[in-house]
């Protein structure tokens, strides 16, 4: 059981004290967060059909959940995993112009997660894509927009302050920016997960650049990442330290999308040229769907980071080992 039980850890927030500051932080943040990057909430599909390729297979070796329905007796139709592809299609589907974009709610349900503190079978987050232009795809634009995004997380450190000034979280003044080679290269023979933790226990909010490539030492890239939506050279996660656990909590992972050069590169160094022939792959290739940069953002991870929680649990309602949930009791952390 991956399970960290902090010791002599005691919630601020009752439950129903901890739901009543759930809905807050969730209606606040997308409001603030959609009018600071100018996007429109629009509606997202719960399941998209295998065929299609618009499903994300995230590190290539998840099972999405799927099952078949009764008027599509040929088709396969799975629940998604994220809405990556989806959100660049609705882009062009919807008529979005230049510098326009959306977000949405996204639910899914990832099977094959190992659950912990951080992680669970069912997955919150808001989603979100801006189209931009080719000549935006670049290290500045995606650090700009990462700063964007920290600016109303931290905006909504003192929103939360305000309400329930004795559980709030405090963050960090700015972000450090620093590419999974140079943090590699620092810390030559820490693990990935120790990498992140010691660089974001000093600075407190890091975005780790370029994830995807294999790195020098090690020969593995930093975290898995798909070929066929994000660019590996203009992408990365944003992490912040959670005093709680006292480690590093990813609230985001996002980047600049492939164009129609990168995605052809990257699912050949990923040996999965296959998916070049769906018709998401084909869009792109053949310039049809439009330069885009966007990202998920954690609903209930933020929900966990404002306000200390120690397990994601205790801020969404999924399903957990019995094991974990008796022991999780023991140590005052307690799971909806």
């Amino acid at each position: 059981m991956n399970l960290i039980t902090p010791e002599n850890y005691e919630p601020v927030l009752s439950v129903m004290q901890t739901q009543e500051a759930i809905k807050y932080i969730r209606d606040t943040f997308q409001r603030e967060f959609g009018k600071e990057l100018g996007l429109l909430r629009i509606s997202a599909p719960l399941f998209v059909t295998k065929s299609s390729g618009l499903n994300d297979n995230l590190n290539g070796i998840e099972r999405p959940v799927s099952f078949d329905i009764q008027e599509l007796p040929d088709e396969r139709v799975e629940v998604v995993q994220s809405l990556a592809k989806w959100k660049r299609f609705a882009l062009k589907k919807y008529g979005f112009k230049e510098h326009e974009g959306l977000y949405t709610n996204m639910n899914a349900i990832r099977r094959d997660e190992i659950v912990d503190n951080l992680h669970s079978v069912y997955v919150d987050q808001w989603d979100w894509e801006k189209i931009i232009t080719k000549e935006e795809r670049t290290e500045e634009v995606l650090e700009a927009t990462v700063k964007e995004i920290f600016k109303v997380i931290k905006h909504m450190e003192h929103e939360v302050w305000y309400k329930y000034p004795e559980a709030v979280c405090h963050l960090a003044d700015e972000v450090y920016f620093i590419t999974s080679q140079e943090l590699e290269d620092r810390y030559p023979d820490l693990s990935v997960k120790d990498r992140e933790n010691a660089i974001t226990r000093e600075h407190k909010c890091v975005f780790i650049k370029q994830i995807g490539h294999p790195l020098k030492r090690s020969g593995k890239p930093h975290d898995g990442r798909a070929p066929d939506y994000d660019d590996w050279n203009l992408n990365g996660d944003l992490l912040f330290w959670l005093p709680s656990l006292n480690r590093a909590l990813e609230i985001s992972s996002m980047g600049i999308r492939v164009d129609e050069d990168t995605i052809v590169s990257q699912c050949k160094a990923s040996h999965c040229e296959g998916r070049l022939t769906l018709p998401y792959h084909q869009m792109i290739q053949n310039k049809e769907l439009p330069y885009t940069i966007g990202g998920g953002i954690g609903q209930s991870r933020l929900c966990m980071l404002l306000l200390n929680k120690a397990h994601v649990g205790e801020v969404q309602a999924s399903i957990w080992p019995q094991k974990m949930i008796d022991e999780c009791e023991k140590h005052n952390i307690h799971l909806l």
